[in-house]
């Protein structure tokens, strides 16, 4: 079975940093595209950063450009999610999700489907005080 297992989400102070991780297992990490998504209270789900094993993309959500990388080793089957420069705004419960199979990319991101992704993984709550 396809698994998601996002974790390292935690306090934060304002101005700080925080690295999630979402260990992936069940499929062979070479074709697919995973996403970070997060969601606060009260507000629309949010796509955040997204990289692709298939063909080398990432890209992110405009709201963190600049501020969050996301990474990937294929040895640990582990996408990171690294976030400096937290601010207020960034409070929010934050999920993995992925697509699996040839011709998944992140080069459209932006808009991108969120039911267009197969499996998601629990959250994990990120909550930065100013």
């Amino acid at each position: 079975d396809v698994q998601l297992q996002a974790s390292g989400g935690g306090l934060a102070q304002a101005g700080g940093s925080l690295r999630l991780s979402c260990a992936a297992s069940g499929f062979i990490f070479d074709d697919y595209a995973i996403g970070w998504f997060r969601q606060a209270p009260g507000k629309e789900r949010e796509g955040v950063a997204c990289i692709s094993g298939t063909d080398g993309s990432a890209n992110y959500g405009d709201s963190v450009k600049g501020r969050f990388a996301i990474s990937s080793d294929n040895r640990k089957n582990t996408v990171y999610l690294q976030m400096n420069s937290l601010a207020a705004e960034d409070t929010a419960v934050y999920s993995c999700a992925a697509e699996l199979g040839p011709g998944t990319s992140c080069l459209y991101f932006s808009g991108y489907p969120f039911d267009a992704y197969d499996y998601w993984g629990q959250g994990t709550q990120v909550t930065v005080s100013s």
